[in-house]
């Protein structure tokens, strides 16, 4: 026998409240309300080593964060493997909000084609909150070459036999020479990795090595000396520490671009709020003049952008490096 209509309309609603309420409560749980985040202290892991440009960078904006959330935000240092033991570290993390990355290029972009069985997806396993700050590498000569222009050199590389240092196989300088050489059509450009960024610098300046695509904070004391030429930045834009030199796509070759990136992450299933908040807070510290100044200080060019426009630029990001990597011919370790 049918209900009464008011009993069933009112079943209706009933069962209405009821399939809501179950939808509710977990999203409710999973999904705290900014004014309660954070409650406690914050990591930020830093997966390279104290001191290093990563790490200077982290702690600048961990302090100003810190202060803005009203807890502090401890830098954790978990060094090795490339960047890969503290990213491994982070992605494992729980989702709630209170360990973060202040990831890399290297490890969300590069890492992922350069070595194998790695404990972490660099897309999957990361929400990318905001992209912090860029620094370009400048590629820079020693005394025996004479070029004085990206067209010089392109020129005297395709006759002369050519060499550049990196502070080692896959990293950023030696990307930034493959790239070149490949969009450059350079038939012979011999790579010499090194371990870590002094010798080769000492090299190239020395005249052992023709080139070098330097991390701009590591060659800019040489070049202001004179003891290095820069020839061209390897940004998009040319960079304030050095605007009388072009960028190389302007000085020959169109659409070349290779930049230090360096993010802020969470371990992805963050709830929403708390990205947004991370996110809103961490943009208008980089708009701090004294904040600007003290990247600037470092060689980095602070951005700050939103979490989907971020996540789109990783993933282009992650894309082309593995088509770079794997025209290079550089296997996988």
């Amino acid at each position: 026998m049918p209900l009464p209509r008011s009993t069933h309309h009112r079943a209706l609603l009933a069962s209405a409240i009821l399939a809501l309420a179950a939808t509710a409560a977990p999203a409710h749980a999973q999904a705290p309300a900014p004014a309660d985040y954070p409650a406690k202290p914050v990591t930020m892991v830093v997966p390279f080593a104290a001191g290093s440009v990563t790490d200077l960078l982290a702690r600048i904006v961990a302090q100003r964060l810190g202060d803005a959330l009203g807890q502090p935000v401890v830098v954790d240092n978990r060094a090795g493997a490339d960047g890969n033991i503290g990213a491994a570290y982070a992605a494992a993390a729980a989702p709630d909000g209170y360990t973060l990355m202040m990831g890399a290029a290297s490890t969300n972009a590069i890492n992922p084609s350069l070595h194998k069985n790695l404990k972490f997806n660099a897309i999957k396993d990361f929400a990318p909150i905001t992209n912090v700050a860029s620094m370009p590498n400048v590629l820079v000569v020693g005394p025996q070459v004479t070029a004085r222009s990206v067209k010089d050199f392109i020129q005297a590389a395709k006759t002369e036999k050519y060499s550049f240092a990196s502070s080692g196989a896959g990293g950023s300088m030696h990307l930034s020479g493959e790239l070149f050489k490949s969009m450059a059509q350079i038939p012979d450009f011999l790579h010499i990795p090194y371990k870590g960024g002094s010798a080769p610098v000492t090299d190239v300046m020395g005249g052992r090595v023709s080139a070098m695509f330097c991390n701009l904070p590591l060659c800019l004391p040489h070049i202001r000396a004179g003891k290095l030429q820069a020839l061209g930045v390897t940004s998009a834009r040319r960079t304030p520490l050095l605007p009388e030199v072009p960028t190389i796509a302007e000085s020959g070759v169109p659409g070349y671009e290779v930049e230090g990136w360096f993010g802020l992450f969470a371990p992805a299933g963050v709830p929403r709020p708390i990205i947004q908040r991370l996110n809103h807070e961490v943009v208008r510290i980089l708009q701090d003049p004294k904040v600007k100044e003290s990247l600037l200080a470092q060689g980095a060019e602070p951005i700050g952008d939103s979490p989907e426009a971020f996540a789109a630029f990783v993933k282009k990001e992650h894309d082309r490096w593995a088509r770079t990597i794997r025209e290079a011919g550089i296997a996988p370790q």
